[in-house]
């Protein structure tokens, strides 16, 4: 286990350390000295492109990976969410020779445990592959573990571990925690995918929140031919929910589609507190009456009931466009800081929603307004909750679906009325009668609270004891920079007063000394002014810097691109 623990570790930093060293030399030009280097979009996407190649090529831990990155905009910038965004769980399967070692390990002779089975994978992923076989006449799914997987897994993640020193060494201190906590993160994850008795658990759990809807369909687990190495369902075929011609083919509503999905995740994280955590279309289909499949339930994760309250308020605030009820519940979810300045982030937010409207002023897109939270998160370098990342990676990527079938789809229209229908927000009348009631015992409040103070306030103005404070808020350091400076300047006058005056009257060596103390401190005074290139306000985000952002590159920058084929995970 050491010797291919060392072997991944010299394999993985092969990969990463050019990449680093950019990024090293982007915050200082000369490694050591210099100003850092302003990196531009298409560069950052080509190294994206460049990074998913290695994680590629890295194999399925490192794929696995990816896919946890591109749900962490707090650890990468959006130019990297995007690229990860679009990796796909596609492994060519193992050997059928070497899966049927698995599988009688774990179910005895193939033949005595299934009635027949086919050896011609239907589905292969990074960490297991999907097989067909029956038993007492039924067709089943039946989910291998890739051979092998968790002694490459378990040295991948020794090398990742290994490899977090020399990361860290590479990246600023307020990313150092998240990337500790993301290694933790990734290792308790991965683990927990390659438990297929975990997984028969949720799927389970969610298959039983939605007996009673006829509209969504999940496989039922064969208890007796599972195990913690092996995961058999039913099998339920069906069409790919992207693949549009074959849907309009069979007369299947789109909008009612989309409709359906996206009820159907809101169910999940908001009611139930358990979701599937994979939406991409390999794991998502439609039968000929319009019944709704999920597959594939490794990636899963639960929502506890503060946070389930938090994303109620964040959708409740986001269709009645208020901004601090935005803020707030951010902030309450721990995705925004509290010490974020607020008046920054509503211009965020009024432009991301204003962008998201589109032609029609009542509609639009979750996804652009997430995509606006994503980029700030990363500027504001924050840590993500774990469940929330995911949460958020659904709601985009389900989102992404939802358009795919139906172009026009507004996505908050469907949430708000979801939340509507099953009591989480008041409508009509009744919510603008307890607003206004709300509005009366504040305003009553106040009448009681005020008068006392305003007699001390009074008092203390009479008695000549009133004070006023103010503080000069400087969290650009514009006037440290200024004093700084002023003090150089007048360094460097008095030394070259002293140089001139040294030179006039004492000996070579003494104005010597002088003079080069005074040609340091000119140094150090010209490099303040050369790194900071004078006083520079907060930087704002405008209209026409977060349209730059969203505007697709020629290389496909922001396209998300879902691949043919069933994938399982």
């Amino acid at each position: 286990m050491n010797l291919r623990a060392y072997w991944r570790f010299v394999v993985v930093v092969r990969h990463f350390l050019p990449l680093l060293l950019s990024y090293a030399r982007d915050r200082r030009r000369f490694f050591v000295v210099g100003k850092s280097r302003q990196v531009s979009a298409q560069q950052r996407r080509k190294r994206a492109k460049t990074l998913l190649d290695s994680l590629l090529t890295l194999g399925p831990t490192f794929i696995k990976l990816g896919q946890l990155l591109s749900t962490r905009p707090d650890i990468l910038p959006p130019e990297y969410i995007n690229e990860f965004a679009q990796l796909q769980d596609r492994v060519p399967p193992a050997p059928w020779a070497e899966a049927r070692v698995v599988l009688e390990e774990e179910l005895g002779p193939v033949e005595a445990a299934f009635d027949a089975f086919e050896d011609d994978a239907i589905s292969g992923a990074s960490l297991g592959q999907v097989y067909r076989a029956e038993i007492d006449g039924q067709s089943v799914a039946v989910k291998i573990r890739r051979p092998g997987i968790e002694a490459l897994v378990n040295a991948d993640l020794r090398a990742i571990k290994w490899s977090l020193p020399i990361l860290m060494y590479f990246v600023g201190e307020a990313r150092s925690f998240s990337l500790e906590t993301l290694a933790d993160e990734f290792s308790k994850t991965i683990r927990e995918e390659m438990d297929y008795g975990r997984e028969a658990e949720m799927l389970a759990e969610i298959r039983g929140n939605f007996a009673d809807d006829e509209s969504i369909r999940i496989p039922g687990v064969i208890e007796t031919h599972s195990t913690a190495r092996v995961l058999t369902m039913e099998y339920i075929p069906g069409t790919k929910i992207n693949d549009i011609e074959e849907l309009d083919d069979l007369s299947i509503d789109r909008t009612e589609l989309a409709e359906t999905l996206q009820r159907s995740y809101l169910k999940m994280i908001i009611d139930d507190g358990v979701f599937h955590a994979d939406p991409h279309p390999g794991n998502l289909a439609v039968q000929a009456d319009s019944t709704l499949v999920f597959y594939d339930f490794g990636m899963s994760g639960r929502v506890d009931p503060f946070v389930q309250d938090r994303i109620v308020d964040f959708y409740a605030a986001v269709a009645s466009q208020d901004i601090d009820a935005i803020l707030d519940a951010l902030i309450e979810m721990g995705t925004l800081s509290p010490e974020a300045d607020r008046q920054v982030m509503g211009e965020v937010m009024e432009l991301a929603i204003a962008d998201a409207r589109g032609e029609n002023i009542e509609q639009y897109r979750v996804q652009q307004i997430i995509q606006q939270v994503e980029d700030t998160i990363y500027e504001f370098p924050l840590r993500l909750p774990a469940n929330l990342a995911l949460v958020l990676r659904v709601a985009t990527v389900v989102e992404g679906v939802c358009v795919t079938l139906d172009p026009d789809f507004d996505f908050i229209s469907v949430a708000t009325e979801y939340l509507r229908n099953e009591g989480h927000i008041t409508a009509g009348a009744r919510q603008f009668v307890e607003d206004r009631a709300d509005e009366v015992r504040d305003a009553a409040e106040s009448i009681v609270r005020v008068p006392p103070k305003l007699e001390s306030a009074l008092d203390r103005i009479e008695r000549e004891d009133l004070h006023v404070r103010a503080d000069i808020e400087d969290s650009d350091r514009v006037l440290e920079r200024m004093t700084r400076r002023l003090i150089f300047g007048m360094i460097l006058a008095s030394g070259l007063f002293s140089t001139a005056l040294l030179y006039a009257q004492s000996t070579v060596e003494a104005t010597a000394v002088a003079a080069v103390g005074t040609l340091i401190v000119a140094g150090v005074t010209y490099f303040s002014f050369r790194r900071s290139k004078g006083i520079r306000a907060q930087p704002q985000f405008t209209r026409q810097n977060l349209r730059e952002r969203d505007t697709p590159s020629d290389d496909g920058g922001y396209a998300m691109a879902y691949g043919p084929g069933d994938e399982t995970e």
